[in-house]
């Protein structure tokens, strides 16, 4: 059975959560996003993109109600042992068949949480359960009351994570190996994930983010993909997962003799990404990181090139992305704690010379600070 955490972690946080649902006045929560099933119970799929729901009682009690294909899923993955099945049929309505559970454990007239934020609940499907909702029990938005139990992680999860960070550096040294003139993005991308997967990783939870060219000054996915010239430049941002754990790189290389702009601009990014770090500190506001971040490419010129964030926690996550709750922006106040993990970007586009610089590492926050995930180098790697 492919349960990666201890039964006994896995019920201590449906304790706290239940402790947080009573805090709140919460009789029970509807549970929805993929990342509060796998951390509350092991369940792993990505059945979620149908309408699939957990049932978590005050109590402690457990339904899951999910498709047929998920059924023997959840058996073989978590600790939940009672699943039922919603029929795939012309005008299926899962929603009244998650009623019915809800009358069964006495729901009716209570204050239910209901995880509204969650990729697989979609428009359509929320409005149909609201509707149904309606008139049964008071629903409440719940969507961060397991997200908030999932920032600071356990020693076990810490573990995960820390794991990731060295199949990410693997990955790194594979697109440092390749890189260079004539060479096919294709191959760069298909030896990265072969190290991660040769380690016993997983896929990422988005696309690894690649471009070269114009292509360099984007920070999404796209689809084409195209041989290195002589002078080029390539950005990579990329992770190592393990146990769906991510730990993030961000890199921009050099094909051929970099311009002196393109030097000023890795130097920035570089002092920035240091400035952002000493300011990653357990107690203090994580706005305070971006704060530091952009001062110092202000300072250097870079302020209509930078982003408006700099970054991300980081954890268990599933498709359509890897980038968790928090994020690091002017004036969050979120506070930083030991045992959470951050990914910090540092990205400086300038489009008016078409030169890219990145700079990227995933950090865990320590008792007086925080240090690398990642171990790969910050040099300007110029091939």
């Amino acid at each position: 059975m492919p349960l990666h955490f201890d039964a006994a972690e896995l019920a201590e946080r449906r304790r706290k959560a239940c402790d947080r649902m009573a805090a709140r006045g919460l009789d029970g929560m509807l549970i929805f996003r993929q990342e509060s099933l796998y951390y509350l119970t092991g369940y792993d799929t990505f059945g979620y993109v149908y309408f699939q729901c957990l049932y978590l009682g005050a109590d402690g009690t457990m339904i899951l109600l999910t498709r047929a294909p998920d059924q023997r899923q959840a058996l073989f993955t978590s600790v939940i042992e009672d699943v039922r099945v919603w029929v795939d049929e012309a005008g299926a309505t899962p929603e009244a068949q998650l009623l019915k559970i809800l009358e069964e454990k006495g729901c009716r007239g209570r204050k239910l949480g209901v995880e509204w934020h969650a990729y697989g609940l979609t428009a359509q499907l929320g409005f149909r359960l609201r509707e149904a909702l309606d008139g049964f029990c008071a629903a409440e938005d719940s969507s961060d009351l397991v997200s908030r139990l999932r920032l600071v992680k356990s020693p076990k999860e810490l573990e995960y994570a820390r794991r990731a960070g060295e199949l990410a550096d693997a990955a790194y040294d594979e697109a440092m190996r390749l890189a260079g003139p004539g060479v096919f993005e294709g191959d760069i991308l298909a030896a990265m994930q072969a190290a991660v997967f040769e380690g016993g990783g997983d896929d990422p939870a988005n696309e690894t983010i690649i471009g070269s060219g114009p292509g360099a000054l984007m920070c999404r996915y796209f689809t084409g993909r195209r041989h290195l010239s002589a002078e080029d430049q390539l950005t990579l941002e990329f992770a190592g997962v393990y146990r769906h754990y991510h730990a993030c790189l961000m890199r921009t290389i050099r094909i051929g003799a970099p311009p002196p702009r393109q030097v000023a601009m890795h130097e920035a990014a570089v002092d920035s990404l240091v400035a952002a770090k000493e300011a990653l500190r357990p107690g203090r506001p994580i706005g305070e990181v971006f704060d530091a971040h952009a001062a110092v490419l202000d300072k250097a010129g870079l302020r209509a090139h930078r982003m408006n964030a700099c970054g991300y926690s980081l954890g268990a996550t599933y498709a359509p992305n890897w980038m968790d709750w928090p994020m690091f922006f002017h004036g969050n106040p979120e506070e930083a704690a030991p045992g959470m993990v951050f990914f910090i970007h540092i990205i400086v586009f300038d489009s008016d010379s078409g030169l890219a610089m990145t700079s990227g590492q995933t950090v865990e926050v320590t008792e007086d600070g925080c240090r690398p995930t990642t171990n790969a180098p910050l040099d300007f790697v110029v091939k």
